[in-house]
């Protein structure tokens, strides 16, 4: 690819956070509206005389998803580290696009049988490979593109894109359960939702297509190279192999926080499906919860990535878990006891609030601790992995835990033990930060000084 066509940092406006984000948004727009409507789309695939082995299978086809998420990292991530990040986006979200359509327009068990489910298993391993690609290259892009006195700032808007997308999930399910009968809403309204989404696609296609490209060149200088993106230089030459087991650690140690992070957003997505089955409330009580804590998560998330980009990476990442870890098991005992509208909203919002800040931090720490040509396929098969094995199991195994338990503070306990999980991994990564980096290298500095006076 010709220099011309190529980034530097700073190069970055808000079109082309939007193009990069929009994949993101559509990523979990797409799953959340899964989560909110499963009891319904389980009716349309799943018919069964016991609604839990509904639910069941379709919060099983939910998570098969997921299987191909790690595959779509590896291919799509070395596409995006070798070809470019631009091309690897605009390809992912075509991809996104295509798996949503046949998705929201598969026939009803009743009118094709066995082919429904079929259909509706392969579109969400379509929809988990394209996913998969999704996040390594657009993180990627946003850091490289980013001054770096913002990073952490920039790449918090995959967080806010997010939460955008969860809120304009939520207010669509609100809308949708308000307007349309239950009847209509599980034949029809669940539908609509999903092609809401698949509207989007086209424009973030077009947006795509005109980003600059912030992937290095093949012959960059290797000082420039590892900057304050990573601190160990990478030697020209060095296949991609070696440069991952030369990074092992920060790879594992992402496994570890990334995998407690899925969990905590899996748990959230859950929250409409658990107030309806689990505490009896209304459908519009779950909805309205779920998008009282997305509202609130757009502000915290930034304000953890400005805190990032001042005092560290490590700071927030630590404590902000820390607050999220305490406030579980309290914030699930109101709701259980009170069984309320008010206690789960606010519940919400308190546990969204704590759990946002360290967002664009985390994210930031891992691409930057990673080198160019295994950035975008590093961190997103990391990604995909712990999504998959966590994420995408997250609402099958408290379904269960729940109904084999008769706990409904079930999910709880499992949320407290992945944030833990978590609370090590932040407290063993490394400090990448820029303005930590100088400031520690000027200390270091001045003690030489001394120490040679």
């Amino acid at each position: 690819m010709s220099a011309e066509v190529r980034g530097r940092p700073g190069d970055l406006c808000p079109r082309a956070i939007i193009a990069a984000t929009v994949g993101n948004a559509l990523e979990f727009y797409d799953f959340f509206i899964y989560g909110l409507f499963a009891v319904q789309i389980g009716r349309a695939f799943f018919p069964a005389t016991d609604s839990y082995v509904s639910l069941m299978l379709s919060l099983a086809t939910f998570g098969v998803g997921f299987l191909t998420r790690p595959l779509g990292a590896l291919v799509l991530g070395a596409y995006a580290d070798s070809r470019g990040r631009r091309p690897a986006m605009v390809l992912s979200l075509s991809l996104i696009g295509t798996a949503m359509i046949v998705l929201a327009c598969i026939p009803a068990y009743s009118q094709i049988g066995i082919a429904a489910p079929i259909v509706a298993v392969a579109a969400r391993l379509l929809q988990g490979f394209s996913l998969g690609g999704e996040v390594g290259a657009n993180s990627a892009f946003l850091v490289e593109a980013a001054p770096a006195e913002r990073r952490a700032e920039v790449v918090s808007w995959q967080g806010v894109s997010q939460a955008v997308a969860l809120v304009l999930g939520s207010l669509i399910g609100t809308v949708l359960a308000a307007v349309l009968s239950p009847d209509a809403l599980a034949e029809y309204g669940w539908r609509v939702a999903f092609l809401i989404g698949a509207a989007i696609v086209p424009c973030g296609f077009w947006l795509r297509r005109h980003l600059t490209e912030t992937l290095p060149e093949e012959d960059v200088d290797a000082a420039e190279t590892a900057g304050s993106l990573n601190r160990v230089p990478e030697v020209p030459g060095t296949d991609r192999l070696t440069l991952v087991r030369r990074h092992w650690r920060p790879m594992a140690f992402g496994l570890m926080a990334i995998a407690a992070g899925s969990v905590g957003t899996y748990i959230f997505v859950y929250i409409a499906t658990y107030a309806q089955t689990t505490l009896h409330l209304s459908p519009r009580a779950g909805f309205l919860a779920s998008l009282a804590g997305y509202v609130v998560e757009v502000p915290f998330i930034l304000i953890g990535g400005r805190l990032s980009d001042r005092y560290g990476r490590k700071p927030v990442n630590v404590w902000g878990n820390l607050a999220f870890l305490l406030g579980i098991y309290p914030a699930f005992l109101w709701v259980v006891s009170a069984r309320s509208v008010t206690a789960l909203i606010w519940a919400m919002i308190v546990l969204n609030a704590a759990y946002s800040l360290r967002m664009g931090s985390f994210y930031a720490a891992f691409i930057e601790s990673l080198p160019p040509r295994i950035r975008s396929g590093g961190f997103g098969t990391v990604y995909a992995a712990s999504v998959a094995l966590f994420g995408g199991t997250t609402q099958l195994v408290v379904t269960w835990m729940t109904h084999a338990t008769g706990s409904a503070i079930a999910p709880a306990w499992y949320l407290i033990g992945f944030t833990l999980i978590g609370q090590i991994a932040y407290m063993l990564y490394p400090e990448t930060a820029p303005v930590r980096l100088r400031a520690d290298a000027t200390i270091g500095a001045r003690a030489e000084r001394a120490v040679e006076s």
